[in-house]
């Protein structure tokens, strides 16, 4: 995990590269750091004064299915233009998704830490001399309009950790006659990781990043942009990261051949390091056999540059500002049931700000729309069936009430579009598609969602007592390992919060899987155990941590087991990712004639993050207003809404 934590590669290039030339379509253009295909600026759209567009068609119905962030967000940007015949359904009684923040005893006087489940860490896209709300991308614009507070996340190996211990091969790693625990400390943000082969891993991961990201902040927006990235799909999309860790390196990049950045060049046992460590936002040997591709998006484009811990919308002792339903004991769906209250702690207040804060273009928030009619909000209800009508509306079936077997109803509504932001998993398993012809919903598409590989997650958080981090000078504060536990994280969030937090274990794919056999109870106490082991077998540490952790309030989330998501992210393997990119050009080429919109990190290329939702969701809007000829603002037109690109 520590490799590169401290990665400042993609902001450093982007204030150094004096780019000169500039795309036709310059003023949408996106800016580097930034995704790299379907190059354009959502954050100038949305951020307009009046939103995206001016609907001209407000009685056009729309059916979003899934609250989390991806519904959250559709729902908001299209009530900001003008539609008010929105109906938002969610499975569960709570919203926001795969943001799950557990915010400690809701019948507590003290302010608790809150423990992110799910995603926890993100990314501005901001420049190195920039402040994160500034940086171009959704969740920087959302963070500002929300206020919501932020400090830079304690990664492992970073500066903002005191120190990173890295355990790797029972200590033997450094050559020291006894086990030993390797001490990081990176005050200064580019002191590489101690002993000579972490540093010859480091130095080869470097050497690759910096050459290819120099090279690309160069093209990037520019005229020979899209060239460039098709050629680098090209060579790299058959590829999986393991290959491209061994693959021998390039002494110098050759303009003719702009895809070609060589690989990192290790040997088999540089590459059993690298695997245990990866490149700064987790371990990454989970991630060896997927498509390449994925983690350069992620090096190279700024998803692991800057990364933010959301506090949420609070003050700086971490209270709660003044806020829509704060205090209340209850909040109502638009049918009376009753669903999780906002508590605007931690990144679940993102979800909560989106739904509960008013827009300045209605003066009402999205939710107070929905109070005022009978199918706006609906929890509790799980869709089983889109069915095509011959008028070319599409019924929703849904049951309602489904926590609830013995008081369940099928229900269904008729809709002019629909927006489905579930992962794929889900939609296969859960929900029939009925009489889409191959027109409207070709094979391919299916069978790409359908194949689509969703990765497992299992986290165990834990309260942490304040002494560890103001007291302990001998523990680190970050460690990785080898060990089934892989990555420790310790942060704090102010010292007002009764204690601060551990995440005893985050693991992925095979890693989380080999835990799966364990009762959370049983969990806690094996990582706990396994922790103290390595500490006390570590000459240079010998000391336990569980003294410091209340094991008992510990928090265990499985995510391939959670039955609203099936999954924590979509990844792909070596030869998919033309299939990934087919799914992200549906809504323009099919859903104008279908009615169906597919929004949502289930439909993007970039697992894990937020970011694609909130694109997703905005995608959906543009396609939609561009359906019902809705007005775009600030003169965007769709001509100036780039093409996804797959192979010829």
């Amino acid at each position: 995990m520590t490799i590169g934590s401290s990665y400042n590669y993609p902001s450093a290039a982007a204030r150094e590269v004096s780019r000169t030339k500039r795309s036709a379509k310059g003023k949408w253009s996106a800016r580097f750091p930034n995704p790299p295909d379907l190059c354009f600026d959502y954050r100038l759209l949305v951020e307009q004064k009046d939103g995206i567009a001016k609907a001209t068609d407000p009685q056009h119905r729309i059916c979003i299915i899934g609250a989390g962030i991806t519904g959250l967000t559709a729902a908001r940007e299209l009530y900001r233009c003008g539609f008010t015949h929105i109906t938002l359904i969610e499975q569960s009684t709570r919203i926001g998704g795969r943001h799950l923040t557990v915010p400690g005893s809701k019948h507590s006087t003290a302010s608790h830490t809150p423990f992110e489940m799910g995603a926890m860490r993100m990314p501005f896209f901001n420049r190195a001399d920039e402040p994160p709300t500034e940086g171009r991308s959704m969740m920087a614009y959302y963070t500002k309009a929300f206020d919501l507070s932020t400090s830079d996340f304690a990664n492992p190996g970073s500066q903002w950790v005191r120190s990173t211990g890295i355990y790797l091969r029972e200590g033997s790693i450094g050559g020291e006659p006894t086990p030993q625990m390797q001490i990081w400390k990176n005050e200064d943000g580019v002191t590489p990781p101690p002993g000579k082969e972490l540093q010859q891993v480091y130095s080869k991961w470097k050497a690759f990043a910096d050459r290819m990201t120099r090279h690309v902040a160069e093209v990037y927006a520019s005229e020979g942009w899209e060239i460039m990235w098709a050629a680098i799909v090209s060579k790299y999309e058959g590829v999986s990261f393991r290959d491209l860790v061994t693959m021998p390196a390039l002494k110098n990049w050759d303009e003719r051949s702009p895809g070609d950045f060589g690989g990192m060049g290790m040997s088999p046992q540089e590459s059993a390091i690298f695997y245990a460590i990866g490149i700064g936002d987790g371990s990454w040997g989970a991630f060896y056999d997927v498509c390449s591709l994925y983690p350069l998006r992620t090096a190279i484009f700024g998803f692991s540059s800057h990364l933010q811990l959301i506090h949420g919308r609070v003050d700086p002792t971490g209270d709660p500002l003044a806020s829509p339903y704060l205090h209340s004991e209850a909040v109502l769906d638009s049918k009376g049931l009753i669903f999780d209250s906002p508590r605007y702690i931690g990144l679940g207040a993102l979800s909560e700000c989106l739904l509960f804060m008013k827009t300045d273009e209605t003066r009402k928030s999205f939710y107070e729309h929905c109070r005022e009619r009978n199918d706006g909000l609906l929890t509790d209800s799980s869709v089983t069936k889109l069915e095509k009508l011959t008028n070319q509306k599409t019924r929703v079936h849904f049951d309602w009430k489904y926590s609830q077997p013995e008081q369940t109803q099928h229900r269904f509504e008729d809709f002019d579009s629909v927006i489905m932001t579930l992962p794929s998993w889900l939609i296969e398993t859960r929900i029939a598609l009925e009489n889409f012809t191959p027109q409207m919903l070709p094979f391919e598409t299916i069978n790409a969602y359908k194949t689509a590989h969703w990765e497992t997650s299992c986290k165990v958080f834990a309260p942490l007592k304040k002494s560890f981090l103001s007291k302990n000078s001998k523990i680190p504060q970050a460690i990785v390992t080898d060990s089934f536990i892989h990555d420790v994280y310790t942060y704090r969030y102010n010292d007002s919060y009764s204690y601060d937090c551990i995440l005893l274990s985050y693991t992925w794919e095979d890693d989380a899987t080999k835990l799966a056999s364990f009762t959370d109870k049983e969990l806690v106490t094996q990582c706990a155990k396994e922790l103290d082991r390595i500490l006390m077998k570590c000459t240079n540490v010998r000391e336990r941590i569980s003294p410091y952790i209340g094991l008992d309030r510990a928090v265990v989330q499985r995510w391939m087991t959670d039955k609203n998501a099936l999954g924590c992210a979509k990844l792909y393997r070596p030869g998919t990712y033309y299939d990934a990119v087919s799914l992200m050009k549906y809504n323009r080429e099919f859903g104008h004639h279908s009615g169906l919109y597919f929004s949502g990190e289930s439909f993007s290329v970039d697992a894990g993050w937020t970011e694609p939702c909130f694109r997703g969701a905005v995608d959906a809007v543009i396609h939609i207003s561009n359906k019902t000829a809705a007005t775009f603002n600030g003169g965007f037109s769709m001509n100036d809404y780039p093409h996804y690109k797959t192979a010829n």
